[in-house]
């Protein structure tokens, strides 16, 4: 049993490989389900009560019972079985009524990234639910390749910034205001984002892709990537990335956690 790759599927324990799920599940056939991804520190599952909660914001948003303790239960059995390694905890709600936790590597992670906008119409039903429905946020992130880019930023058709398809975007403005998206563009309502905005001085609100293009710095914040600074914006160039203000928000959420999850 793999001790980085491990699964639970209705509280049944077993190597990921060689766990199954029937087949007739509207998790598989349409998509129909939620998930979360959590960062584990030493086998510590990072915020894992906020995971939960938007967790079961999400099945309710698309009316989907969640069993809260029963999945709390083998969620803590799978992790006493990982151990203190570090890595990452996938949990899915399928509409066939699986509860599935899953650990996992870490993605490597460059330290700089470079982003191309690719223009998205978000689904008002969906809003802020972290659905399994996630072929468009994947599609885009191959569109921002195909454009020589190594991830993608949603920008709605009148041209309003919303966030890359798995995390949140930073930016410096033009006139030196570290700004996001605001939660009523219809962005997800990220944890790592709600940590860094409570840290650092943060203008949230909704703009422009020109904004964002003139841009002195940037960089990406989510659960697995923490923290990641911006090198390139559909071509032009951030040079000296990572800089200052990624810095910063590199250190606030170090405090966080260690705030969180003190050793």
């Amino acid at each position: 049993m793999s001790a980085k790759e491990l699964a639970s599927v209705d509280g049944q324990l077993s190597a990921v490989a060689e766990a199954t799920v029937p087949l007739k599940d509207d998790g598989l056939y349409r998509g129909d389900g939620v998930f979360e991804v959590i960062r584990l520190y030493a086998g510590r599952p990072f915020a894992l009560e906020d995971h939960l909660d938007r967790l079961e914001r999400s099945a309710a948003a698309i009316e989907l019972p969640v069993d809260r303790p029963t999945l709390v239960d083998e969620i803590e059995s799978l992790l006493a079985e990982f151990g203190a390694g570090d890595g990452q905890l996938r949990i899915l709600i399928t509409r066939g009524g699986r509860r599935i936790a899953v650990t996992e590597p870490l993605p490597e992670r460059a330290e700089t990234i470079r982003l191309a906008t690719v223009t998205y119409s978000p689904s008002v039903i969906l809003t802020g639910v972290k659905s399994l429905s996630y072929a468009a946020n994947m599609q885009a992130t191959r569109l921002a390749q195909g454009q020589g880019a190594d991830e993608a930023v949603l920008v709605t058709p009148n041209g309003t910034v919303l966030e890359a398809p798995t995390s949140t975007i930073f930016w410096v403005s033009p006139q030196g205001i570290l700004r996001t998206p605001s939660l009523e563009s219809g962005v997800l309502q990220s944890i790592t984002r709600a940590r860094i905005v409570a840290e650092l001085e943060v203008e949230e609100g909704s703009w422009p892709v020109a904004d964002l293009r003139a841009a002195q710095e940037a960089f990406l914040a989510s659960t697995t990537r923490e923290v990641q600074a911006v090198s390139a914006i559909d071509g032009t160039e951030l040079p000296g990335a990572p800089g200052e203000r990624t810095g910063e928000a590199i250190a606030a959420f170090g405090e966080a956690l260690r705030r969180e999850l003190p050793e």
